[in-house]
């Protein structure tokens, strides 16, 4: 006897007019899971068996598939077929813009680099100690190993005044607390990276901003607001900064060395884009190492998923300090993500992965230049776009239009840290993996910003 099949009442027909196949099957699945005859985990037909039922051949069920994939609305898994994604929030957006991590390495299977990596670290690791608390710096091999990731940046630097750190965000917070004290102010770019907000905030820290320029921050600014608030620390993100893409000159970091030394100011140096840059100027952490705190992630570099950052102190008094203070914070890094970045970084697959972040960056980089408004401030191989708005848009219309569509950009009230944010929003290239939907995301914003793809509702 012939085996029965499963009845799958959210299936129907096909209609004249309405489109491809292929489309009109994921609008099938999509009607399926709005109205709840399909919820997170249901497990579809296998391919065939759905073309059988359809009438339809394998390539359009494929197509299908693989279409409701892109949409978010299918999880495939390898052997066990096709299931029903679970549903992102009613905030979500379906086409990431906001959101700055690398895009996946060109010519470079991320996937298969962690298997082997994750393979050799457990073969060469004791799993027990691994799997272990490790509080501290980081063993002097890990260090040693971050020392090599910012030589060319730095030159030899002394691993004893380096720390391994779970990420940029934690470390920064732990050398706020450090380095002032509640109700302080701390000196920084009017537009500066949101972490830096947060972490001020939750301190009780008074952010003073500092003007900036196409060259970036300006040196009379920082004298006038360093008079006006009393701060003694500067925080910088000099290279491909966030979220105007500028990267100070090599004069203006001179010039803010200068008056650092004047003032007896200390400075926290983000610097997490100089190596996917290529041609930055050399480090104010190198021009004034004795007030210095240099912080380097490879969030932004290699994938925020390793989790790992590097901190250089001026002296290993203040480095020992702070890992006293990243202990009150957060305990230690993963061992795990830690030891396959450095085993990454002493093989040499942590510069082939940067090589390839930096080839898929370029190309996204020239692409968004054919597409988005020519006002946009970017830098060859960075992650994201600066995009000034044209007059006749206001950053919040532009944010509404952008969600009705199904698009997440960030607006400058992100970034701003004093007066009247600018109309203005920044636009990230890495988040949506696929080259193909990142160029249908960034046409879907330029027709927006166009007036020739805005919902009536956006309009007010």
């Amino acid at each position: 006897m012939a085996k029965s099949q499963p009845s799958l009442p959210w299936l129907r027909g096909f209609r004249e007019g309405a489109g491809p196949r292929y489309l009109q099957i994921v609008a099938m699945i999509e009607e399926a899971v709005r109205a709840g005859a399909l919820r997170p985990g249901a497990r579809l037909p296998p391919q065939r068996d759905l073309a059988v039922r359809l009438g339809v051949d394998l390539t359009t069920v494929t197509r299908a598939y693989t279409e409701a994939r892109h949409r978010g609305l299918v999880d495939a898994m390898t052997g066990r077929g096709s299931f029903i994604a679970a549903r992102p929030e009613a905030s979500a957006f379906l086409l990431d813009l906001s959101m700055n991590i690398p895009p996946p390495p060109k010519g470079v299977r991320l996937a298969d680099k962690l298997q082997e990596g994750l393979a050799e670290v457990l073969r060469r690791s004791d799993v027990d100690l691994l799997m272990s608390y490790h509080i501290g710096a980081g063993s002097l091999a890990d260090r040693s190993a971050g020392g090599l990731w910012l030589e060319l940046l730095l030159g030899a630097v002394d691993p004893q005044r380096l720390i391994v750190t779970p990420g940029a965000q934690p470390a920064l917070a732990a050398l706020l607390g450090l380095l002032a004290r509640p109700g302080e102010a701390v000196a920084a770019d009017r537009l500066t990276y949101p972490g830096l907000r947060a972490a001020a905030r939750q301190q009780g820290l008074r952010l003073q901003a500092v003007e900036g320029d196409s060259e970036g921050m300006r040196p009379e600014a920082l004298e006038a607001a360093l008079a006006a608030s009393g701060a003694r620390l500067l925080y910088l993100t000099p290279t491909i900064h966030n979220p105007t893409a500028v990267t100070l000159s090599a004069a203006r970091r001179e010039a803010i060395v200068r008056i650092a030394r004047q003032r007896d100011i200390q400075i926290i140096e983000d610097d997490p884009y100089a190596r996917l840059a290529g041609d930055a100027p050399t480090p104010v952490a190198a021009l004034a190492p004795e007030r210095s705190f240099y912080i380097a992630t490879l969030s932004k570099t290699l994938t925020p998923g390793l989790r790992t950052a590097f901190v250089v102190a001026p002296s290993v008094r203040q480095s020992e300090a702070l890992v006293a203070a990243l202990r009150g914070l957060i305990l230690m890094p993963s061992p795990l993500m830690t030891a396959l970045a450095m085993h990454w970084i002493r093989l040499g697959v942590a510069e082939e992965l940067l090589e390839g972040v930096r080839r898929e960056a370029a190309d996204r980089q020239r692409a968004a230049a054919e597409i988005l408004p020519a006002t946009g401030q970017a830098h060859p191989h960075g992650l994201h776009v600066w995009l000034p708005l044209p007059p006749h848009w206001d950053r919040h219309r532009l944010i509404e239009a952008a969600r009705l569509e199904g698009l997440g950009v960030t607006p400058s009230d992100a970034f701003c840290i004093e007066g009247r944010a600018p109309d203005a929003v920044r636009v990230s290239l890495g988040g949506i993996p696929d080259r193909a939907r990142l160029l249908a995301a960034l046409r879907t914003l330029a027709d927006i910003l166009a007036d020739r793809h805005v919902s009536d509702a956006a309009v007010v």
